[in-house]
């Protein structure tokens, strides 16, 4: 899907001004549904400033210049992620080459729109704020599945059976990996009463919900409080009660809630009354589901209250090392707000993808373990490698991130591109990672007095499931380059 497409200005082709209300020609959801993108810019001098609207919410222009009739601009979606665009008037219409997620450059050309379109709803009225209830649930990270990394929106009901077959069958469901979760794509639309149905690709999700629970797993789900989802499929503004009770009587018992489009309609301050909208909702449906939010404007400080069991703390990860170390290592600071229930969430799991090595994957799935995070995989079950299975059915890694003391490691030192982190663990037993972010292979002393607790029992490598000796006091480990030795101490 092209999140990029044409713009067009309103003006003749004579006047070196961008200020107007540009629009792309329509594009194609995996659906077949058209949806179409609009440029609102305003030309001050040779600055040119505004925002691009998207159907899942607005991305501000900046850095925009203009000199006669070429301009330039850039679209900051995420971090690591900006758009480039720039191009001229030629006649009535507006030529320019944009870059896009391929990270390719694309031409376009466009035609004039008035000025009020594409604009948003009005906005809705908001609950007033208060605690959404425990609702009990997620004790330890969710463990599972999700459709969003491997497949994005071309997610359909024979996929997720396989996945469901393969979970059931290659031991992941006894190591504990349980939810089955459909991401962003499956959505419909409405119909007169206001029901939400799924689209085209999902002829029943009853019963569908009904043979991922035959199998011993659970059933998990997306949407979004805007208009629109993040790939511009309807979202549950407006509808939430209804949704929920929707999402209740198809037996779903995971909800994601992405916050794309509805930045187009509420402020970052609106943000919490908006999802404890639907954590309301979720409670009165009748049915236990666990909470998953992702876009909260403050999510370790909001999270528990609007009925969260687990939020997102960061952009979304890529399978590359830059996005995975970005996303794991910048936790340390949230550590306090992670308990039995409620858990900082830094995206979900790339092992198995391929995009990087066996020894990162390894370090991937520590880090995430110390930081007692959701264990949701993101790769094809159906065509895993051995090498795959093994980090994501290693059942001694697994029990960290699922230990019931529910607390988050943190680090105890960052020297040169070596982290040492520890976390605590049910039954006075802690875990060391020494984790290697160099480009080459190191040797690593740990003292135990570090931990600044008596400690003088048996330490064990999780990787290599063997004993490790403690000489004077210390321990001594080779860690390769982008690799990770995982200890746990008695």
């Amino acid at each position: 899907m092209s999140i990029l497409a044409s713009v067009t200005l309103g003006l003749p082709a004579q006047t070196p001004n961008f200020s107007g209300n540009w629009m792309t020609p329509t594009s194609k959801l995996d659906d077949g549904r058209d949806y179409k993108v609009y440029f609102q810019l305003k030309q001050s001098g040779a600055d040119i400033t505004g925002r691009a609207i998207y159907p899942w919410g607005f991305v501000q222009v900046s850095d925009g210049k203009a000199t006669g009739n070429e301009f330039q601009f850039v679209q900051h979606l995420w971090e690591g992620l900006d758009f480039n665009v720039k191009g001229e008037l030629v006649g009535g219409e507006l030529h320019y080459r944009a870059t896009s997620f391929d990270r390719k450059w694309h031409d376009y050309v466009g035609h004039p729109v008035p000025l009020d379109e594409g604009n948003p709803p009005p906005p809705l009225p908001l609950p007033e704020l208060r605690q959404v209830p425990d609702n009990g649930l997620a004790r330890t990270p969710p463990m599972g599945w999700n459709s969003w990394n491997k497949f994005g929106p071309r997610v359909n009901d024979i996929l997720v059976r396989g996945i469901a077959d393969q979970m059931a069958a290659n031991g992941m469901r006894e190591a504990g990996y349980v939810y089955i979760n459909i991401d962003d794509g499956w959505e419909g639309l409405r119909d007169s009463t206001g029901t939400l149905h799924p689209n085209s690709k999902f002829p029943d999700m009853k019963n569908l919900a009904d043979y991922v629970h035959s199998k011993g797993l659970k059933f998990g789900i997306y949407t979004s409080p805007g208009p629109n989802t993040c790939a511009g499929y309807e979202g549950s503004y407006g509808h939430e009660e209804a949704d929920a009770k929707t999402f209740a009587a198809w037996g779903i018992d995971y909800l994601k809630y992405d916050s794309c489009s509805v930045w187009k309609i509420y402020g970052e301050s609106q943000s919490r009354a908006v999802d404890q909208k639907m954590g309301e909702a979720l409670l009165a449906a009748g049915r236990p589901i666990v909470y998953s939010l992702s876009g909260i404007a403050h999510p370790y400080l909001d999270g528990t209250s609007v009925g969260g069991n687990l939020w997102r703390t960061t952009g979304d990860i890529g399978d590359n090392w830059a996005d995975m170390t970005r996303n794991g290592f910048s936790q340390d600071k949230l550590a306090g707000y992670a308990s039995p229930g409620h858990w900082n969430d830094p995206d979900m799991l790339e092992v198995g993808n391929g995009g990087m090595t066996a020894d990162e994957y390894r370090l991937h799935m520590s880090l995430w373990a110390i930081l007692a995070a959701p264990l949701i995989a993101g790769n094809d079950l159906r065509a895993m490698t051995e090498e795959t299975k093994s980090i994501l059915l290693n059942r001694e890694v697994i029990a960290v991130d699922q230990d019931p003391l529910g607390k988050q490691g943190t680090p105890i030192s960052r020297t040169n591109g070596i982290e040492i982190w520890s976390r605590s663990l049910a039954g006075n037993a802690f875990v060391v990672g020494f984790f290697n972010r160099t480009e080459a292979s190191a040797e690593v002393t740990f003292k135990l007095s570090e931990l600044k607790q008596d400690v003088s029992g048996n330490v064990r490598d999780l990787w290599a499931h063997a004993a490790v000796a403690v000489k004077d006091g210390a321990l001594t480990a080779s860690v390769p380059k982008h690799g990770v030795v995982l200890l746990r101490i008695e």
